[in-house]
């Protein structure tokens, strides 16, 4: 009995060796610290030997960086997006230029020197820009001249660091050595190894795991029991880079502008006419210059006589130039595009207003294509920095800003310009194909507000309208013209109109059928309508106003504006 005994005990020890045996198997199976390692070009994203992933922001982003002959490429676009938007390609030219408060410097593609408009010159030790097909890619050692920004490269496999933050943030030492893996888990893919005592970047605090980001770009995830010294530190900034100040001419007075519209020569004896009724006025802007070719030449109807005569009044003169009264033939984006054609331009208008003494200039580039979007932009930075040197307050036309226009880049105008004024009308215009009011008190409104988003209420002056739009519908086709506030207040007494308060558009609105069937409308734009304007202006703390334009107002008009000259 005893010898079969022990037999079955040997058996049922085996059998709890085995069951352990397993047990431990599956506990090291499940709890066991997986070693496999992640494959990090797929990690990262590389695709080629040149091709170099970016991680911005802890994040791998989808655009990438380039690295050719030991220098590290961004694409032009990925370098206005992350880094620096002042940098214009001239792709007509074939230069990349930059344009800072005092210089236009320029760098021919492929070629690894610079120049500027001051004579200044110089050599890279790598090539500026290189044009493979249709993308240009910019050395990011050449933007960190004019940008503040970090960037480290690593190998193995290619990837980069970039860095244009300075906030604060959490971090954490590695208490032991261990590892940074692609998930939370033990059984997680290993990016890399980490050392004791190497600090790291705490982007999320989980149970048991933290997502965490190494200096070197991985962004994953260590047991939380590994870190120690949670704490939150301030990043050391770049400090080999200042940025420049645009430095800007401000009057300590609230603007009051009034546009002259002058056809010709002879427009200029009409000064003391449009000025008659005008209180509080102190600037004007004559309709005087317009460019005529594609190279740069301009129209001139500037008169020393008219400019004397504007001064002892009590008026600045902003000698308004545009892009449309010119000719026909003139192409915005042939002479927008080229750098001698804008320097001609520039040159042309400035020397006009040193020559007759002006005291500033007003841009009014109007229906410039979203295609030629930069060009203007840069066109604005080059004639900021001749207006600055010669002291001439520069200011610049703008529509109401839209979706669809925001290539006109008000933030950029509202750093390197004096002011900027928004044409708070033609809301409805002579081309609309529905009747309706040239400038509704919301129009205006949400112009000044989405202005006020990219500008400093110092710098924003909103511009309304004398004029009235007389509307007359018939069989479904519109039509309209354009009129003084006192010849549509003749139209409506003639033909008898009851005007009612429209509190929506801000207006006194009327309208009346013919024997004919067709219907004229008109949204009334008088003193109190422009009363309305202003209480928004007033309450926005904007710089000022500018009319559109002088002598198309009727004299009850300037009751309401020089109010608000005069007591804010």
């Amino acid at each position: 009995m005893k010898k079969k005994v022990i037999p079955a005990i040997i058996i049922i020890a085996l059998i709890f060796v085995f069951a352990g045996i397993f047990v431990l198997q599956q506990f090291m199976k499940r709890y066991s610290y997986s070693t496999e390692k992640a494959d990090l070009e797929s990690y990262f994203g590389v695709q080629d030997e040149s091709d170099v992933p970016i991680v911005f922001e802890n994040e791998v982003i989808d655009d990438h960086a380039r690295l050719v002959d030991g220098t590290y490429y961004m694409d032009f676009a990925s370098v206005q997006k992350y880094l620096n938007d002042r940098f214009y390609y001239g792709t007509e030219d074939g230069t990349l230029i930059y344009t800072t408060p005092d210089a236009i410097i320029t760098s021919s593609i492929n070629t690894d020197s610079w120049s500027d408009s001051n004579g200044a010159y110089g050599q890279e030790e790598y090539i500026i820009s290189r044009l493979e097909g249709e993308t240009l890619l910019v050395a990011l050692d050449y933007v960190k001249k004019y940008t503040n920004f970090f960037y480290e490269g690593f190998s193995d496999p290619n990837h980069m660091v970039l860095v244009t933050s300075w906030e604060d943030e959490q971090t954490a030492t590695v208490e032991k050595e261990t590892q940074i893996r692609l998930r939370g888990g033990v059984k997680s893919e290993v990016l890399r190894e980490l050392a004791k005592g190497e600090s790291v970047e705490v982007l999320e605090e989980l149970e048991s795991w933290s997502r965490i980001a190494t200096n070197d770009g991985y962004i994953g995830y260590v047991e939380n029991k590994k870190l120690s010294d949670v704490t939150t530190k301030s990043p050391i900034p770049v400090t080999d880079y200042t940025e420049p100040e645009y430095t800007s001419i401000s009057r300590d007075y609230t603007i009051n502008l009034g546009f002259h519209n002058i056809g010709g020569p002879a427009g200029n004896d009409t000064l003391n006419d449009v000025t008659a009724s005008a209180r509080s006025l102190n600037v004007i802007s004559p309709t005087w210059f317009a460019v005529t070719d594609n190279d740069g030449s301009i129209r001139s109807f500037a008169s020393s006589s008219y400019v004397s005569a504007a001064h002892s009044k009590g008026l600045e003169v902003w000698g308004l130039l545009d892009n449309f009264t010119g000719g026909a033939e003139v192409s915005s984006h042939e002479f927008l595009s080229h750098a001698a054609s804008r320097a001609a331009l520039i040159e042309n208008v400035v020397s006009e207003a040193v020559n007759y003494e002006l005291d500033g200039i007003n841009l009014d580039f109007e229906m410039v294509a979203a295609e030629d979007g930069q060009s203007f932009v840069e066109f604005v930075r080059e004639l900021s920095i001749a207006c600055r040197r010669e002291g001439l307050v520069f200011s610049i036309d703008n529509y109401v800003p839209m979706n669809f226009n925001d290539y006109y880049d008000l933030e950029e105008q509202g750093i390197v310009a004096d002011y900027c004024i928004i044409m708070g009308y033609d809301e409805h215009y002579a081309g609309s194909k529905e009747a309706g009011s040239v400038a509704s008190l919301s129009y205006v409104e949400n112009g000044i507000i989405n202005t006020l988003k990219e500008v400093d209420p110092n710098k924003v002056i909103n511009a309304v309208p004398f004029y009235t739009r007389i509307w007359h519908t018939n069989n479904g086709q519109v039509t309209s013209e354009a009129v003084g506030m006192q010849t549509a207040a003749d139209y409506i007494s003639n033909h008898a109109i009851e005007m009612t308060w429209n509190a929506v558009a801000g207006q006194n609105y009327g309208e009346y059928t013919d024997n004919s069937g067709v219907l004229h409308q008109v949204w009334m734009e008088d003193a109190t309508s422009i009363g309305q304007k202003i209480d928004s202006m007033r309450a926005s703390g904007i710089a000022g106003i500018a009319t559109w334009s002088l002598g198309m107002e009727t004299g009850d008009v300037w009751d309401v504006i020089a109010d608000y000259v005069n007591n804010g």
